[in-house]
């Protein structure tokens, strides 16, 4: 709008501005510190500043003993750490050759594919947060504080788990807990309806979302973006389905893939992953050998009375009658050697690489965190957008910073 008698010089620059956007700051979801150079409102260069969490984790490795180390790795990627727990013992199981029965494999699996859609649920909610939007953190909330239940029936604990075990699990699921499980993914699709009635198509949403944070094939190749970001690209890079561990080969699912790779489809192919991990889980569930608990406590009974009788029974099964070897945990000493298992977890490629010298403790223990390679590819993302956008695109991200310090 023109001004009577007033001239505006429309070609004035205006000068670069250096703001530190955290290290305490809401929605940078945890102490990260992004050095940012404004040009007005366009973001012009970004520096993250990480460090503020390190703690140790890899280094801790070689003065603990494997049991006494496995406790302190919940505590890092701390929204879904059966993950982390699995890479753990599956390297060790693998230096040590220790067999693990089919049904703690299956247990695994459904408790990793829940984790992943409680990790989902909590970005959702945070991520439409960071938006202005405020009720679908609680609609989040809500069905994952289902999935708590689950996990604090089975393991005792609501987010520190420390379940697994080398060769296997603590112990057996409880009586009626695969029927819990069964009840929830029921009703977990329509649930999941509600919340795409409400975003997928919200106006306000669709222009927060829609063409920003693009980010390209060879991007994701330069900077080792792995997870749904580089599924949203267009690469169909799964290791449940390219490189199958536990029992993923004896399920059947999809890798839902996006073609923009922009924050929308971020958004789009974590909503699509949750209802596959259903699906997977669904299977677990009708697979699983020995089925639930009193399926198998029964089965154990019928061979001790045909062992009394003197009978040798023809279904006697090891899976059904075993959590796994046994194993002195506070001794354990694998042999010299070394192994890494790289397993998908919510946020991409999670990897534990174990060096064993043959004594109780790691000689070098390296981890591959998902998130230092996602974040990493942020200054990026940003340059040439405006700043408000900058909490859409790092949310969708889905970073965790204990992940990214270690």
């Amino acid at each position: 709008m023109e001004i009577p008698g007033v001239t505006i010089n429309r070609d004035l620059d205006t000068e670069d501005m250096v703001v530190n956007i955290g290290p305490q700051h809401p929605s940078t979801h945890g102490v990260l510190r992004l050095i940012t150079t404004l040009n007005g409102e366009v973001v012009k260069d970004m520096e993250p500043v990480i460090g503020y969490l390190h703690r140790g984790k890899e280094k801790m490795a070689e003065s603990r003993s494997y049991f006494q180390y496995q406790p302190t790795i919940d505590r890092v990627e701390y929204l879904s750490s059966f993950y982390d727990h699995y890479a753990f013992v599956a390297s060790l199981e693998s230096i040590a050759k220790l067999k693990v029965p089919k049904r703690v494999e299956y247990i695994r699996m459904i408790t990793m594919e829940l984790n992943r859609i409680s990790s989902h649920l909590l970005w959702f909610g945070t991520f439409l947060l960071d938006l202005g939007a405020t009720s679908p953190l609680f609609y989040a909330f809500r069905e994952r504080e289902e999935i708590f239940k689950l996990f604090e029936d089975l393991t005792g604990a609501r987010m520190m788990y420390n379940y697994y075990r080398f060769g296997g699990v603590t112990q057996d699921i409880p009586a009626g807990w695969l029927d819990q499980v069964r009840k929830f993914i029921d009703k977990a699709p329509k649930m999941f309806d509600e919340y795409e009635a409400i975003v997928s198509k919200n106006p306000i949403i669709l222009d927060r979302t829609v063409g920003h944070g693009l980010m390209t094939k060879d991007q994701c190749m330069e900077y080792g973006v792995t997870g749904p970001s580089l599924r949203a690209c267009g690469i169909a890079q799964d290791l449940r389905k390219t490189n199958p561990y536990c029992v993923y080969d004896e399920v059947d699912f999809d890798v839902p893939i996006a073609t923009r790779g922009d924050v929308y489809d971020r958004y789009i192919v974590r909503m699509a992953e949750m209802r596959e991990s259903l699906r997977i889980i669904r299977q677990g569930l009708a697979q699983i050998p020995g089925g639930d608990t009193a399926q198998v406590n029964a089965a154990k009974k019928a061979i001790e009375d045909a062992k009394k009788r003197g009978e040798t029974p023809e279904e006697l099964n090891p899976d059904w009658l075993s959590m796994g070897q046994k194993v002195n945990l506070m001794v354990f000493k694998p042999p010299a050697g070394e192994a890494i298992t790289m397993v998908e977890s919510p946020r991409g490629f999670l990897g534990c690489y174990i060096i064993s010298d043959g004594t109780p403790k790691a000689y070098r223990c390296k981890w591959r965190g998902a998130s230092f390679s996602n974040l990493s590819a942020l200054p990026s993302l940003m340059k040439g957008h405006l700043y408000p956008d900058l909490m859409a695109i790092f949310g969708s991200l889905d970073v965790i910073l204990p992940e990214v310090d270690r």
